[in-house]
Parts: C-alpha cells; sequence; structure tokens
C-alpha cells in the first residue's frame, strides 16, 4: 500500500483474516494485499494472523486482530450506494444470508458486527427534492422499510 490516502483498519478478535476474504468475496474491485504474521516478539502466537490489508471496491483497508477489548457500533457504517435495486438485493442478501442482522431502513450488520447502509443513489435525490411533501412521503415511506425497495420509494414520492 502506498504512503498517499487513508486506510480504514477495522479491529477483530481473531477473525481478521476471515473477514477480509469475506469482504473481497462481496465487493468488485477487491482483493488481499498482503497478510501480516506475529513474530516470536508477539502479539499473540509467532505466526497466527495479525493484519490483513484488502482493498474493497477499490478503499483500502486493514483487518486487525486486536484481540476481544473493542467491538463494532452503529456510530461508524459503511454507506453502499447502489445503481439500482439489483444491487441493493446482492449487497443486503449477501450481508444476510451469511449471519448479518437486518436494521431500519437500509441498515445491515454483517456477521462480524460491522453496520452497513445499503442504499440507492436515487433515493438521494428523492428525499432532496424542492418540493417538500414528495420528500416526506419518501421519507415516510423509507422509515418503514429494513431492506429499502425502490420501486416502493418510488411510488411514495409519486404520491401512488
Amino acid at each position: 500500500m502506498t504512503a498517499d490516502g487513508f486506510t480504514t483498519c477495522l479491529w477483530f478478535d481473531g477473525q481478521a483474516e476471515e473477514a477480509a476474504h469475506y469482504y473481497v468475496s462481496i465487493f468488485k474491485n477487491s482483493r488481499i494485499v498482503r497478510t501480516g504474521r506475529t513474530t516470536e516478539a508477539g502479539p499473540g502466537p509467532a505466526g497466527s494472523v495479525l493484519v490483513v490489508e484488502f482493498v474493497a471496491n477499490g478503499q483500502k483497508f486493514v483487518a486487525l486482530n486486536g484481540g476481544p477489548q473493542f467491538t463494532f457500533d452503529e456510530a461508524i457504517s459503511f454507506q453502499i450506494l447502489c445503481a439500482d435495486q439489483g444491487e441493493v438485493d446482492h449487497y443486503w442478501n449477501r450481508f444476510q444470508e451469511d449471519g448479518g442482522e437486518a436494521g431500519p431502513c437500509g441498515w445491515i450488520k454483517d456477521r462480524f458486527g460491522l453496520s452497513w447502509q445499503v442504499v440507492p443513489s436515487r433515493l438521494i435525490d428523492l428525499i432532496d427534492d424542492p418540493d417538500p411533501e414528495k420528500a416526506a412521503r419518501t421519507t415516510r415511506a423509507m422509515l418503514q422499510m429494513s431492506k429499502l425497495d425502490l420501486a416502493a420509494l418510488e411510488k411514495a414520492y409519486a404520491g401512488e
């Protein structure tokens, strides 16, 4: 990895390698870059995975086996802007089928507890419409959903 830009570090308790491979399997333009192992100096048993550098959807990440001290919560999430309902369904289904937990308004936790917002990019335009009634109808519809349904959001926007 280069020294420029940002890299998101994700803290795991012994699941860094599994998680990196999982995320690489879900997103296009993804790959494992490097796996770093501990030495006899530690932390952990010599030869165990300490970090996995990977790219998911073109974004740089490091998965770190840091231990049980810290866990993910909803204060941090990754937003996936989707071109259409097919993409929404792809990401939502992948996260849910592998032990994820559905939340409200397009939020879902993956099997590692990391929060994602799976959002059709069109929704941003709908709720940002200058007509406050259209925006409000769309927002009310969104607030009733778990996985976002673009067709239903469009109908709410249109007043149908």
